[in-house]
């Protein structure tokens, strides 16, 4: 019987939702529903100076944004925890690090340090001097329980320091990496708890990681530095392992680490902008993994049929903002129509756009202007002119309305239309601009100009038979109206 597989994502309250952070979740919820098991949202808040209620709200609403749901730990709505492992917020879970960390303590595996910041500085400096290695040497590292209770019981602040054992090597078995080695003076004696009782990261990590059952972790690049420690309380708390696989480091297309320089970084910039989450889990999926038959397009469905760890690269991946907007585009042009429509109309209501309501307009209009949007946000650009708010006739118009032959142009226009139906075929309006042509004697922009400021309020922008038929004739006789009227 294969394990249950149990994944996690564990990100830190401090601010939207990175895009690499998204690519860690990405992965860890992907292979855990490809083996049909458990994916866990845990809250690593344990940095009381920068942890916010407010920026889990706004992770959890980037994650929901994302359809990346969970299994155990924070409810999307109220926030409570929802498993059989709760509390999963490591701010809540301060007893249970303290129970753990005695238990090294009782086993000589820990001891309690007393030395000041100044006085661990001035060791550090001494030891660089020496050409040696800057770890602490604690001369609190034998001194027993009990008496470092009682300095603390007068009033002495301590932290719970590791004690590393003999030198040995250490072997990690990366699912990304391959084989790593780690020679165990890399790392002096570590802090485990802060002297406020607050754990540090690679304690409570690997507590959480062990009681929660995680079977296999997912994490980036940065991360394989702590590895090494978190063997050693593996080893000393006698926890089986996960398996780890540190990601490969997203960077920008400068080829420096991915950071604000580059432009958006945060999910919910992504959102903002228009981008669709299907386009953007597909193209984070593709930053450090590839699909097995080489395909770029890919449905969640598909990625999880295709994803595998052993498909996963440890070379950096480039965030090539470019290939993202195209593969935007792709998810976006696939969307049947009234989909598409959902998650375009709250753009185009904040731009106080007023459109028909009409399925079968909102259709044809998607129809004829989607090839020409990249972003949601692109329509707004796109269905202004044919917005029912009141025409504003630009500045830029007012040479066109000057010509002589302006105003009669317009007025023909204006007579014709009034003679078509409810609204103009593509057929009818390029019939239409013939016969006013050959009626008025003019051509080029003589012709089109006048035409288009009477339909959209300025000369240029886009074509006309494609904007006409989606303006009901009602509406194109009102706004050529309002343009004789302005001249």
């Amino acid at each position: 019987m294969t394990p249950s597989i149990r994944t996690r994502f564990a990100p830190s309250p401090t601010g939207f939702l990175h895009v690499g952070g998204a690519r860690t979740a990405l992965y860890s919820w992907l292979f855990a529903h490809k083996h049909k098991g458990t994916f866990i949202y845990r809250v690593e808040d344990t940095d009381e100076a920068r942890s916010t209620e407010e920026s889990l709200r706004m992770q959890i609403m980037d994650m929901n944004w994302l359809a990346l749901n969970w299994d155990e730990g924070p409810d999307p709505k109220t926030l409570a925890d929802v498993g059989p492992h709760k509390p999963y917020r490591q701010s809540q879970r301060q007893d249970i690090y303290k129970k753990y960390a005695e238990q090294l303590l009782d086993a000589g595996k820990a001891y309690y340090c007393f030395m000041t910041d100044e006085e661990i500085e001035k060791q550090r400096e001494q030891m660089l001097a020496q050409g040696k290695p800057p770890q602490v040497q604690s001369p609190y590292r034998n001194m027993s329980k009990a008496d470092a209770l009682a300095k603390i019981a007068k009033g002495e602040k301590a932290v719970v320091r590791f004690k590393t054992a003999e030198v040995r090597e250490y072997v990690l078995q990366d699912l990304v990496r391959g084989e790593v080695r780690f020679p165990s003076d890399m790392v002096g004696d570590f802090v485990m708890l802060r002297s406020s009782g607050m754990p540090v990261y690679n304690f409570c990590c690997v507590i959480d990681d062990a009681l929660m059952k995680i079977s296999h972790v997912l994490r980036g690049e940065e991360h394989l530095s702590n590895t090494l420690r978190q063997m050693m309380l593996y080893d000393a708390f006698g926890f089986p392992q996960p398996q780890f696989g540190h990601l490969s480091m997203i960077l920008g297309t400068d080829k420096q680490k991915l950071s604000k320089r580059h432009g958006a970084t945060s999910v919910n910039q992504y959102n903002e902008a228009g981008y669709l989450p299907e386009a953007m889990l597909n193209f984070l999926a593709l930053l450090g993994w590839s699909s097995p038959d080489g395909k770029e397009i890919m449905t969640m469905e598909e990625m999880i049929q295709n994803f595998s760890p052993d498909r996963l690269h440890a070379s950096p991946a480039v965030f090539d903002e470019t290939k993202l907007l195209w593969m935007n585009s792709m998810h976006l042009r696939a969307l049947p129509h009234d989909e598409l429509w959902k998650r375009v109309e709250p753009f185009l209501t904040a731009a106080g756009l007023k459109l028909p309501q009409d399925p079968e307009w909102q259709d044809r209009a998607l129809g004829l202007l989607k090839t020409s949007m990249q972003t949601l946000k692109d329509a707004v650009e796109l269905f202004r002119p044919l917005s029912q708010t009141n025409l504003e006739v630009a500045d830029e118009s007012k040479e066109a309305l000057s010509w002589d032959t302006s105003k009669n142009v317009i007025e023909t226009w204006k007579a014709k239309v009034q003679s078509g139906g409810k609204y103009l075929s593509e057929d009818q309006f390029l019939k239409i601009q013939d016969e006013i042509k050959a009626e008025c004697n003019v051509k080029g922009k003589q012709l089109f100009m006048p035409i288009r400021v009477a339909v959209i309020g300025k000369p240029h922008g886009a074509e006309l038979k494609h904007l006409v038929p989606l303006l009901s004739t009602s509406t194109l006789v009102e706004r050529a109206d309002f343009v004789l009227n302005q001249r």
